[in-house]
């Protein structure tokens, strides 16, 4: 096995070599004056099996175009296999028309990860499933379910908990995380006007006297969630916590989460922490390190990947 990081989260790519035993393949991974991308990969590895470590967050275009250059790089020098790891795959909210003349950028993305040479992808909690059936190679989609039930349990023993669904697009995610921990299920209905702007509607489900927990797969600007904790407490919700895989954080979102009755915004570090982020009362993150490593040993050694969450 060969594991190769690029740019957009090294931090991630460097715990998960050590957690599997591994050093980082030496490489280059550069601009040119005209900010062009450049790399060179400095050891040989030919008919190994390789694993690029990329994020496609903030500046996506730039860090999904390392990503491709990368992977036209290995297999131009003979690896066996080449597989992308992508913990946060950037593009994945275009996943349909959303409107007439609109593009599906989610359908382009994927077309250029596989035209580029990857011969498989392991992402986590893809933002919609059907995103899988858009690349023409085998796809592993991890979930964080397992490890925020986990979290949870660990950090809220003891209180009456509720697991909330910010939309009805995400009940089946949450229900997943409610089933595990035995807790009930919460839904808000919302209405969203333009992107990125969202009004609280109704709570369905009594939240009276409950801790609430709400879980999602991306938070972005923030303002879905912040005006959910917003209508939880003024339902009669104890507390409004939140547990989102992808912490994209964009503009001012830290700020708003910070001056927001959330007690406690927990995410993953599919996407690496911000400065911002670091210094948040109310955020933090937890690694995904050792299940993106348990993934890749199973790839390599010809496993099962979905056993990780039977």
């Amino acid at each position: 096995m060969k594991i190769v990081a690029n740019n957009s989260n090294r931090p991630l790519a460097e715990a998960v070599a050590e957690t599997l035993g591994q050093k980082l393949t030496k490489a280059t991974v550069r601009r040119f004056a005209d900010m062009e991308v450049f790399v060179e990969i400095h050891e040989n590895i030919r008919g190994e099996d390789v694993f690029v470590v990329q994020s496609t967050s903030f500046p996506a275009n730039d860090h999904l175009m390392e990503l491709l250059i990368t992977l036209d790089a290995l297999r131009r020098a003979s690896a066996r296999r080449v597989t992308a790891v992508i913990p946060y795959f950037g593009y994945a909210r275009q996943d349909r028309k959303s409107g007439s003349r609109t593009p599906i950028s989610a359908k382009l993305v994927a077309n250029l990860i596989v035209e580029a040479g990857a011969n498989r992808v392991l992402t986590m909690d893809l933002h919609a499933a059907q995103i899988q059936g858009f690349f023409d190679i085998p796809v592993d989609n991890l979930y964080a379910a397992p490890l925020f039930a986990r979290h949870i349990q660990e950090t809220y023993a003891g209180r009456s908990l509720m697991i909330v669904s910010p939309d009805v697009g995400g009940v089946v995610r949450a229900r997943a995380i409610a089933s595990r921990l035995g807790t009930d299920l919460a839904i808000i209905d919302k209405r969203r006007e333009h992107a990125g702007v969202s009004e609280v509607m109704n709570v369905i489900g009594d939240v009276s006297g409950r801790d609430c927990i709400l879980v999602d797969d991306i938070v972005d600007s923030g303002g879905t969630l912040v005006n959910a904790a917003k209508a939880l407490i003024s339902r009669g919700a104890k507390s409004a916590s939140v547990y989102v895989t992808h912490g994209v954080l964009s503009g001012q979102a830290v700020a708003r989460i910070e001056d927001s009755p959330i007690e406690m915004l927990t995410m993953t570090d599919s996407i690496q922490a911000t400065e911002a982020v670091k210094r948040a009362r109310n955020i933090r993150q937890i690694p995904i390190a050792p299940l993106i490593a348990e993934a890749m040993d199973r790839i390599n050694k010809e496993k099962s990947v979905s056993e990780l969450f039977d």
